[in-house]
């Protein structure tokens, strides 16, 4: 959809179209997009993954596949036409005056070379400092991007960085030639909510004072609000809306964009509700939907608990050689206690780094803890042999963040799923085809995909084929570690969905792991949150979500993004504070925590001073 625009453009881009050559023709992925980015301003690509997002931004950047693809039509930056430029101009532009941050820093940054030399190569090589100079510039560059301590780390690699501030690093960087135009490409996707809250503070207080435009990639409609004065939405490689944000939220025009925004998880909007509820399931033609319902259990959830953790405790030692003694501990969790009930899910929420993912591999016993008691159906699962631990896994079963990283890429469908059944002896190759087709079944696939590999389906149905395969020895319980954190709002409306319904059908008990508070607020029947490897709240979702009373959980509540572009000018009070160090010395011991009780079932940390400090 063309866009008619009277102001002076830094990036005007006039009828792209972008092809990929696949099985020796030419297919269009991006189609005739339009769009104009004046200056100060930020414009928003929004779509879900597969409508061109990412491929528009590395068009306008001039990075994909030479040879592979093929753009036509115009990007001029500042009235300059891109696409006639040689590789060598093209590079001469790229960091100098268009910048670009990607969506995973770990994957940008070089892993074997210092966060302060990578900076200050790129000063060198584009600006044509000295190294001395480069160095003070690059230090400059990090205090600006809030890094604490920014001198004393400039030598650091980036594994020794959180991912929110490894996500800094690469904006200091992207700063490092003061562009004229930032793209950023989901560049707060993978993050916590706190720390998403940081990056996009600091992208609008930098914009302000560096006077940059801003492209902003995202398949979230709470951070189009947050920081677009004006979107574009991308469906099937076309922009089929444009227009200023608010007016887009007010009156979208097109169903699909009615989809995407009715799509978006609204906290607040289970007061009231006894049970999880699911999403509503929107019809793309139309931007109709199906009602949401509550998930009414139909089998009967008794008061018996399936799993009962007692003080789960796990600390990994630090030592500085292989031989020498133990100089301290990461104290990745310190005596947690929950317990869940047959067809109930808790929830356990907190920033990358609390504890979440070591608990739930702790009471799968991937990780062996260092004390505490975890109870499947009254048997201790921490005093069980190999043998009899193999036996009780039949009991629980984990899904992972990645269902691409947890499938075999070398293995069929169909093998996958068949492989814990044949492994247990609970079925032979041959029955197991029969357990594979209805399990596929259960989880909304079609029998006939089972012969596909794992790359032939979309992000959504590979989650689906992870939980059928969790579910084909008919556990008790089911740790989702991050299960749909990576998905696509649609995609994880749907997997959401199916989670429930199976609860629903079969009782199955639920040790849901997220940071993503919306979707928590929607799935769960008690809420569990962590900081620093400790349960600082737990209570009824309802209790927690309407009465939070630690500072930490207010913390992260107030950090969800809400879709309303009237709040985009309002200026959030966000802590720019890493999550503390859980690492501690050798003779460390830690203090007994105290709770009180707030109402029936809901507990809180006291804390120190009444200001939520903690050692």
């Amino acid at each position: 959809m063309p866009e008619q625009r009277t102001s002076h453009a830094v990036l005007a881009v006039s009828g792209l179209v972008t092809s990929f050559r696949i099985g020796g023709r030419w297919k269009p992925i991006v189609d005739g997009v339009s769009f104009e980015i004046g200056p100060r301003e930020t414009v928003a690509v929004v779509g879900e993954s597969g409508s061109g997002k990412s491929v528009t931004a590395l068009s306008i950047m001039r990075l994909n596949t030479p040879g592979l693809s093929r753009v036509e039509g115009s990007i001029r930056l500042e009235g300059r036409e891109l696409l006639p430029l040689s590789d060598a101009e093209m590079r001469r532009i790229r960091g100098n005056e268009i910048a670009m941050i990607f969506q995973e820093p770990m994957t940008s940054l070089n892993p074997v070379l210092s966060i302060g030399f990578q900076i200050a190569e790129a000063l060198i090589l584009h600006r044509g400092l000295s190294r001395a100079e480069a160095e003070a510039e690059t230090i400059r560059l990090l205090e600006k991007v809030r890094i604490p301590a920014a001198k004393s780390r400039f030598h650091e690699y980036p594994h020794r960085f959180s991912g929110g501030m490894r996500q800094r690093v690469m904006i200091a960087m992207a700063l490092a030639c003061k562009p004229k135009l930032l793209i950023a490409d989901e560049p707060t996707t993978a993050l916590d909510v706190t720390i998403q809250a940081q990056i996009l503070e600091l992208i609008k207080e930098l914009q302000k004072e560096e006077g940059m435009s801003v492209l902003f990639i995202t398949h979230d409609m709470g951070v189009v609000a947050e920081i677009a004065e004006r979107t574009v939405v991308m469906y099937n490689g076309k922009a089929i809306e444009t227009g200023l944000t608010g007016d887009i939220f007010k009156n979208p025009t097109q169903p699909y964009t009615r989809s995407l925004l009715s799509a978006v998880p609204k906290l607040g909007s289970m007061k009231g509700c006894a049970r999880p509820m699911r999403f509503p399931v929107f019809d793309r033609a139309t931007g109709e939907s199906d009602a949401p319902a509550e998930m009414l259990a139909t089998v009967k959830a008794t008061e018996r608990a399936v799993l009962e953790v007692g003080g789960l405790t796990k600390r990994f030692e630090i030592r500085s050689g292989l031989l020498s003694s133990v100089k301290g501990w990461v104290h990745a969790l310190e005596n947690v206690s929950f317990n869940i009930k047959s067809g109930e899910t808790l929830a356990l929420v907190g920033e990358s780094g609390c504890g979440k993912s070591t608990t739930g591999r702790t009471v799968m016993r991937l990780i062996e803890p260092s004390s505490g008691s975890v109870l499947l159906d009254g048997v201790d699962m921490l005093k069980l042999s190999h043998g009899e631990l193999r036996e009780q896994r039949k009991r629980m079963q984990m899904i992972f963040q990645d269902p691409f990283a947890s499938l075999n890429p070398r293995m069929k469908i169909d093998t996958a799923i068949a492989e814990p059944l044949v492994v247990n002896g609970i079925a032979n190759r041959s029955d197991a085809r029969d357990r594979v087709a209805d399990l596929l079944l259960r989880v909304g696939l079609s029998p006939d995909m089972a012969n596909r590999f794992p790359h032939e389906f979309s992000g959504g149905q590979r989650q689906r084929i992870c939980i059928a395969r969790a579910l084909a020895l008919e556990p008790r319980l089911i740790v989702a570690d991050e299960a749909v954190s990576a998905l696509d709002v649609s995609v994880k409306a749907q997997v959401v969905n199916l989670m429930l319904e199976l609860q629903a059908r079969m009782g199955l008990s639920y040790l849901f792991i997220s940071h993503d508070m919306a979707v928590v607020e929607r799935v769960s029947h008690r809420v569990a949150v962590m900081y620093l490897g400790e349960i600082v709240e737990i209570g009824p979702r309802e209790a927690i979500f309407q009465n939070p009373q630690h500072p930490y959980t207010k913390r992260l509540l107030a950090a969800v993004p809400i879709a309303d572009p009237a709040r985009r000018l309002q200026k959030r009070p966000v802590l720019n504070d890493e999550i503390k160090s859980p690492i501690r010395s050798a003779d460390y011991v830690p203090p007994v925590r105290r709770y009180r009780e707030v109402s029936p079932g809901h507990a809180v940390m006291i804390w120190e001073n009444g200001v939520g400090k903690q050692d």
